[in-house]
């Protein structure tokens, strides 16, 4: 019980900004407490999809103001983490066209202008996608995206193989049992929220699948940056799917 707290906790703690507070005797390197850390990872983003919509439901009489608010609210919940991957990854493919190693550049603390230029690119796109969903009143949908882009994530690291000890101990932690039931849950309980959720879902995971591929031929290599940039653009193209099926002029 008490891995499962940790986990939960650790989840929310690593996902978001969401405040928590660990021992200096919790150990979190446990299997156990990974796992359940990546099981609950769609749940956060359940946590702050309905966190970001009870927000717009507080300032919808602003109109796409109030829209604006709620969309980056969402990204500062999990402190843009996923926004400088972006930044960081296209850094190093544009760096290694010059023959620098890409591996490197990624790991640097300072960044360049091509990756802020693509980063702040995401950053409107993904804000305007929200936006449009919000002014429309396509709510569901927009907490659907935000699960299905990390349940995606998830397969990702049963498919790969990475670059980075980290996620190579999250990958061998990770229980695929408990991950088929996660999808079965999520399957269930998303498709009360929108009749759409298990098309979204099949969607979202072959984009993530091709995203992922597309990053790992440019850099030849896979880490966590390169989950990052494949989330957002996951949640990127669902926001245009949903928008050009569902929104009418």
């Amino acid at each position: 019980m008490k891995n499962l707290y940790l986990g939960i906790k650790f989840s929310f703690s690593y996902f978001s900004i969401l405040p928590m507070s660990f021992k200096e005797s919790d150990d979190l390197s446990k299997k156990e407490i990974l796992n359940v850390m990546l099981l609950f990872l769609p749940v956060v983003g359940l946590v702050l999809g309905i966190g970001t919509v009870f927000l717009f439901s507080i300032l919808s009489h602003l109109g796409w103001y109030g829209a604006i608010v709620s969309a980056i609210f969402y990204m500062l919940l999990y402190g843009f983490l996923h926004t400088e991957a972006v930044i960081d990854v296209f850094d190093a493919i544009y760096a290694s066209h010059s023959g620098k190693d890409p591996y490197t550049i990624i790991k640097e603390p300072t960044v360049g202008a091509v990756g802020v230029l693509y980063g702040v690119s995401f950053l409107l796109l993904k804000v305007a996608g929200i936006v449009l969903l919000f002014t429309h009143n396509i709510l569901a949908e927009f907490i659907a995206i935000v699960i299905i882009s990390r349940l995606s994530l998830l397969t990702l690291l049963i498919l790969h193989e990475f670059k980075s000890s980290f996620l190579t101990q999250l990958k061998e932690a990770l229980d695929h049992w408990s991950l088929m039931i996660i999808f079965v849950l999520f399957m269930i309980m998303g498709s009360f929220l929108t009749p759409y959720f298990i098309i979204l879902l099949f969607i979202g995971i072959i984009f993530g699948f091709f995203i992922s591929i597309f990053f790992t031929k440019k850099l030849k290599f896979i880490n966590g940056d390169v989950l990052g940039v494949t989330l957002e653009s996951v949640e990127i193209l669902l926001l245009l799917v949903v928008a050009l099926f569902m929104v009418k002029g």
